[in-house]
């Protein structure tokens, strides 16, 4: 896991150990899953990069779209 994602986890779950506010502990859990489905997008994103990078006709600009 990429470290500022995991330190949030981290921290997320210290503060669902001590409180016990339903509604606090409802935005956490919330921030938390947002913590991991970012990191699953990211991981995604990394994927198409490395596949398009191993394309042949990759291009640093593209005159055509270029202003």
């Amino acid at each position: 896991m990429i470290a500022p994602e995991q330190k949030a986890r981290v921290t997320y779950d210290n503060i669902l150990r001590l409180s016990d506010d339903p509604d606090v502990n409802d935005a956490i859990k919330f921030l938390r899953e947002r913590e991991i489905v970012h990191f699953q997008r990211f991981g995604e994103g990394l994927q198409l990069l490395r596949e398009r990078l191993n394309q042949n006709n990759v291009y640093f600009m593209n005159p055509a779209i270029d202003l």
